[in-house]
């Protein structure tokens, strides 16, 4: 991709106040409509979202979304919304046995509405704080509980595939052990065995890195500095890896790009939240030197795989080894077309990666490496710029999504080709929707010096700061 180099987050002000006056109503017209959907809406289909049934991963993006429009622009009936959905719908993901997901489902809800009471943008109300860190506390222990062992004595947290499975983009779910870990909580297993939440958190983020992100290191013939595994698989007899696989994208020794996305976006707000976490509690796991350097090296290996292997406006293809692309010239060196005949762009990848790269930016400049920090931070400048303008915002008032032109899963050809179209394009899902507005939302206090947005919020009075 080209950075734009000479962007400012101001410059982009206007377009983040036309995203959140488009975003209200497209929250409206879900929920006018919700009668509809049997399961969670996931993504649409002719401009109107249906549900997907696989696992309802998405429904904690539908509320929190509502969440993230209140916080942008103070207006009561989404907070209304996200408050009374959250208790009346998210209580079953909080206590889900069979996924990975509940970073995405519960801090977008529950640790959101903890996050503005903290942030004193709602009032404080005991009993209302002491139910969403409740969720928070159970569901960062349920999801811990997903544990596979590895032979070096260390685990990690498995997918829905079962104990053979590590995801890539379970490293941005850990927000659900970050934040029952600073709440005080731990896992108990059999005989009362005490598990430290942080324990599995650094280890899954430890093996995450190991084995699911490359570093030119010829692990195999196909390791690409900063490439990407969507899955690794491993051993279960014996905890040893295998090798690496795909479920959503095109190969195992090819990049699915949100996925990549994922572990951008997932590192830096795990070094951010670090800072919240005393030295001793780092120490079993090394101490913080060891720890950060690890994180970064991630971090820096897969931002950078995204800027030079992302064509120039910073808008990814779905899969960096889709085979259509062969069939596209240079496309590295032009814009991105979502319009093309032969592969789809995933706009979704790129709202996620877009706050990574700028977090990642943020981080480095508070260790004063003016260099590197000004490199990501313009890149994803660049993006969010590209991103909240046609054709990827979504201006028709009769199309319920967003974001334009994402992509669930190409592989199971779930993602609706229009008609006279020979690929996907054109429609919406709820995890673009929700990350473009919270990359919206970063950017605006940002740029009007508010509290710095993290999924975690300030800390409480007693707590590690």
């Amino acid at each position: 991709m080209k950075i734009n180099k000479e962007l400012q987050a101001g410059d982009l002000a206007s377009q983040i106040a036309n995203l959140f006056e488009l975003s209200g109503t497209k929250i409206a017209a879900v929920e006018e409509e919700s009668q509809q959907f049997s399961g969670s809406p996931v993504f649409t289909v002719d401009g109107q979202y249906v549900s997907q049934g696989w696992t309802e991963w998405t429904e904690g993006f539908r509320y929190g979304s509502a969440i993230l429009q209140f916080d942008a622009t103070g207006e009561e009936q989404f907070l209304q919304l996200g408050r009374e959905k959250t208790i009346q719908q998210m209580a079953a993901h909080v206590s889900h046995i069979g996924v990975h997901d509940h970073g995405f489902n519960n801090v977008s809800t529950y640790g959101a509405l903890r996050r503005l009471m903290l942030e004193q943008r709602i009032e404080e109300n005991s009993w209302e704080r002491d139910f969403y860190e409740l969720g928070l506390k159970t569901s960062g222990a349920v999801q811990a509980s997903r544990w596979s062992s590895t032979h070096d004595g260390q685990g990690y947290i498995y997918s829905f595939n079962g104990p053979h499975s590590l995801f890539c983009d379970t490293i941005r779910s850990l927000r659900s052990l970050s934040l029952a870990h600073t709440l005080g909580h731990q896992l108990l297993a059999e005989n009362d065995a005490s598990i430290s939440l942080l324990d599995r958190l650094l280890q899954h983020a430890y093996q995450t890195a190991q084995y699911n992100v490359y570093y030119g290191e010829e692990r195999d013939i196909y390791d690409v500095r900063g490439r990407v595994a969507h899955e690794s698989i491993f051993n279960c007899n014996d905890g040893r890896y295998r090798c690496p696989s795909t479920q959503q994208g095109y190969s195992a020794f090819s990049t699915w790009t949100r996925g990549l996305a994922w572990i951008m976006l997932g590192y830096p707000e795990q070094l951010e939240w670090l800072e919240t976490v005393a030295e001793d509690q780092l120490q079993p796991n090394g101490g913080r030197q060891q720890v950060v350097e690890w994180m970064l090296r991630a971090a820096q290996a897969s931002c950078d795989f995204y800027i030079e292997n992302t064509p120039l406006d910073g808008i990814p293809y779905w899969d960096t080894g889709a085979p259509g692309l062969a069939q596209m010239g240079d496309y590295l060196q032009q814009p991105a077309d979502p319009f093309n005949g032969l592969e789809p762009v995933d706009s979704s990848a790129a709202a996620i990666g877009a706050q990574g790269l700028l977090r990642l930016g943020r981080y480095l400049q508070t260790r004063g490496e003016e260099e590197a920090a000004s490199r990501y931070w313009q890149a994803g400048l660049t993006v969010a710029q590209r991103l909240f303008e046609e054709p990827y915002l979504s201006h028709e008032t009769n199309h319920q999504g967003l974001l334009l032109h994402t992509i669930y899963h190409r592989p199971r050809a779930w993602d609706h080709v229009p008609a006279g179209a020979e690929i996907p394009r054109g429609e919406a899902c709820m995890w673009g929707d929700y990350h473009l507005r919270e990359l919206g939302l970063y950017l605006q206090r940002v740029i009007q010096q508010e509290t710095y947005y993290t999924f975690f919020g300030p800390a409480r009075v007693g707590e590690e700061t």
